[in-house]
């Protein structure tokens, strides 16, 4: 598991229960494997993933899946 180092305002969650997340827009769809930490707010979504990436997704996608790993709850408070 990737070590979150974070010395913003946001708060992550940890989601890498999830296999993929993969948010749709009209024109393209965007998947991230092995996310690992997630931060939410009013402008989008900030994901780590287990390879280290950062991903920044701007809120506007029509649909958001994910796929958790095996034996993970699929949803989670």
């Amino acid at each position: 598991m990737i070590e979150l180092i974070n010395k913003s305002n946001y708060d992550f969650t940890d989601i890498s229960s999830e296999q993929y997340r993969s948010y749709e827009f009209i024109d393209k769809v965007i998947i991230i494997k092995k996310p690992a930490f997630l931060a939410v707010s009013k402008s989008g979504h900030r994901i780590l993933d287990e390879e280290g990436v950062s991903h920044y997704i701007p809120y506007g996608w029509k649909h958001l899946s994910w796929k958790v790993k095996e034996g993970e709850p699929h949803f989670v408070l």
